[in-house]
């Protein structure tokens, strides 16, 4: 037995309490914390037969309620329905197929491509066998090529013959096959009334072919041409022109052309409701002289001059010495008869700076306030004859005597 250990004298120890054993304390295991998310495979059994359930109620769910789709689904005696009879079209309908089917072939699709590489499009009708097409001169004018695309498909190349900014008409000929061609029925247009039933066919935005119809819904119109020109007496319509329909014809209910449909009043370049037509007699008049001289002779002063938009824009920015009315002349052709006459264009000194030209305020006694009405008075006159010439300038009238002479003919790629 082992001896007893010493005494301690020591006030603070406390006695300590030997245990004779050969085991060695073991402390007991702490709980295992479980990391979020994990499960036991208990857990996992029970959540995968509650979701199995779940779906399992919904499947009965749609079964109870959506039998009659899946049946019908799956029906092996599903068959078409039958067709209810239509009955016999409108005399309205007929008549506007009627239309259509005469017209249609008469009707050509335009293509053209610029010096820039760039492609347009346009309409245009056959104006007689011989292969004249008449279209916009907006859609064919500063091109190198033009193609017709006839109502059957087929292609052929075509000559410019002549055209006119001022009325928005050109002329193209192209090389058919004898009997081939079909004119279109030419109208008149001096006792068209707002209210009577129109019919527009054309290729907008390339659909060839399409049909839109509307009534007339305006008379007398004035819209402005490539070159500042008003034309005059245009027909408005609601019948929808877009781009593409430029250059086809207007008919009426009897199938005749009565204008050439030429612009839109859109700020997106869209049918918005206001399309415009050349009148017919207006077009009538033209294409002969088209034909036989390549373009228009209407007379002229032999002076260029400010369009509106410029001058609006000159009042605008403060400039001095814009005329509120009349006519500014920017610089007068050399030779001609205006500046044998004496009139002025804008000139520039160092002194000075620019210095307006003549205001035209007159012409035979008729008023002049902007260039609509200077092209209006000069259609009343022919090339060779004389006008007497009211004018303003630096604040003093002068009056001139004026011969007038022929429009130049315009530069076209034939």
């Amino acid at each position: 037995m082992p001896s007893p250990p010493p005494e301690d004298d020591s006030p603070l120890a406390d006695p300590i309490e030997v245990v004779e054993s050969h085991e060695v304390a073991v402390p007991e295991p702490t709980q295992r914390r479980r990391r979020p998310g994990s499960e036991t495979p208990r857990a996992r059994l029970v959540s995968l037969w509650v979701v199995v359930l779940l779906l399992g109620v919904i499947g009965l769910l749609l079964f109870r309620y959506r039998s009659g789709l899946w049946f019908d689904l799956n029906d092996p005696e599903a068959v078409a329905r039958a067709v209810t009879p239509r009955g016999a079209l409108s005399d309205a309908e007929l008549s506007q197929i009627e239309i259509f089917e005469q017209a249609s072939p008469s009707v050509v699709h335009v293509t053209v491509r610029r010096g820039n590489g760039n492609a347009g499009t346009g309409t245009g009708f056959i104006w007689s066998r011989d292969g004249y097409v008449v279209t916009n001169y907006h859609v064919v004018a500063v091109s190198n090529e033009w193609q017709v695309i006839l109502a059957d498909g087929s292609r052929h190349e075509a000559n410019i013959v002549g055209g006119e900014a001022a009325s928005d008409i050109a002329v193209l000929k192209i090389n058919a096959e004898p009997g081939v061609l079909s004119p279109i029925p030419i109208g008149n247009s001096d006792d068209l009334r707002v209210g009577q039933n129109v019919y527009a066919i054309g290729t907008p935005f390339g659909l060839e072919q399409t049909l839109t119809t509307g009534v007339i819904s305006g008379l007398g119109r004035q819209i402005p041409s490539l070159d500042g020109h008003l034309m005059e007496d245009a027909i408005q319509t609601d019948a929808a022109i877009n781009p593409g329909n430029s250059g086809g014809p207007l008919l009426d209910s009897a199938g005749r052309v009565i204008g050439v449909n030429t612009s839109i009043f859109s700020p997106s370049g869209t049918s918005a409701g206001v399309g415009f037509a050349i009148p017919i007699d207006t077009v009538n008049r033209l294409v002969p002289e088209l034909i036989r001289n390549g373009s228009i002779e209407r007379p002229i002063l032999g002076v260029s001059i400010y369009q509106e938009r410029f001058l609006a824009e000159l009042r605008r920015r403060g400039v001095p010495g814009v005329p509120e009315q009349g006519v500014l002349i920017i610089n007068v052709l050399p030779g001609s008869s205006a500046a044998r006459a004496g009139l002025r264009g804008e000139s520039y000194s160092e002194e000075t700076g620019v210095e307006l030209g003549d205001v035209i305020v007159g012409i035979d006694g008729e008023p002049i306030e902007s260039t609509a009405d200077l092209y209006r008075v000069l259609e009343k006159y022919n090339v060779g004859d004389t006008v007497t010439v009211s004018a303003m300038r630096d604040g003093q009238a002068l009056e001139v005597e004026v011969e007038l002479q022929a429009r130049p003919k315009p530069t076209l790629r034939r």
